[in-house]
């Protein structure tokens, strides 16, 4: 047991890392809300003497801002979905069923993850171009289905195993088949794993930067990563633009967190079997 002394210290330390990873998102924040004179000087003021929303206004009307946020919104949570719709129908089986070849192909799940975005840039542009994909929110969607779905089959196995047997043999003594226990049991009993892994497919395919620049050559096409690299030009950096831009290009994440943070609670199955 850990005194009382213990504790404050314990927690005291907590809030001291937690400051430091929450600074750089305050001082985005800050920046976002001073004036260019603010901005520019030497003195570094943790809060802004004066506050303004100009930059607020600059970042939502500069061009193309719908249009790349519309694209962003589509190529992410189509990724999201295809990824756990994927990963779902591959976790059930690699975790229920026996079958030849299982553990090769969980080897090749794991090395799969294991693979830097970087490393596998040529081979993707090559796919791409082959497949007359290049250029299209439809490819760029398939590339973050790529990226996501090892880490979201080998995730949602581990979920998978973690339900009873028992509740599976249960069910189907009582009549269900192997549909019915998946829809009826496994499913439901699923939530803390689709939403854990639908939360890093969702902040993967967002935050690309990349891929999105290279694979989407027409302007119109491009996702809001690439427009936040619009505020630097030639003539300068729009630091008051970009951060704003940066405040607004994370509300997105924020609030799909915020709708399914529920949904994030493990041991829902602890209970699920007693006697």
């Amino acid at each position: 047991m850990t005194t009382r002394s213990q504790r404050r210290w314990l927690s005291a330390l907590g809030l001291a890392v937690a400051a430091v990873f929450a600074f750089p998102t305050y001082w985005m924040l800050t920046t976002a809300l001073k004036t260019p004179a603010q901005i520019l000087s030497p003195a570094y003021d943790l809060i802004p003497l004066g506050v303004t929303l100009a930059n607020f206004t600059t970042a939502l009307g500069k061009a193309g801002f719908t249009t790349f946020l519309v694209n962003s919104l589509i190529v992410t949570l189509g990724s999201v979905a295809c990824a756990l719709v994927a990963g779902l129908l591959a976790a059930v089986p690699l975790a229920r069923m026996r079958f030849t070849g299982r553990k090769g192909f969980l080897l090749l799940v794991l090395i799969a993850q294991l693979a830097p975005l970087e490393a596998l840039f040529v081979p993707m542009y090559l796919i791409m171009r082959d497949a007359d994909l290049l250029n299209s929110l439809g490819g760029l969607l398939l590339v973050y289905v790529a990226f996501t779905l090892p880490f979201t089959v080998w995730t949602l196995r581990g979920f998978v195993k973690g339900i009873p047997v028992e509740l599976d043999e249960a069910a189907m003594v009582d009549g269900c088949g192997r549909f019915g226990v998946f829809r009826r049991i496994t499913l439901p009993l699923l939530g803390p794993g689709l939403v854990s892994t639908s939360v890093f497919s969702f902040v993967t395919a967002w935050n690309e930067f990349l891929y999105a620049l290279v694979f989407l050559r027409d302007q119109p096409k491009q996702t809001l990563p690439v427009w936040l690299s619009s505020f630097k030009t030639a003539f300068g950096t729009d630091w008051g633009g970009i951060m704003a831009a940066s405040v607004v290009y994370a509300i997105p994440a924020l609030v799909f967190f915020l709708l399914v943070r529920r949904r994030l609670v493990t041991g829902g199955v602890s209970g699920a079997v007693k006697g």
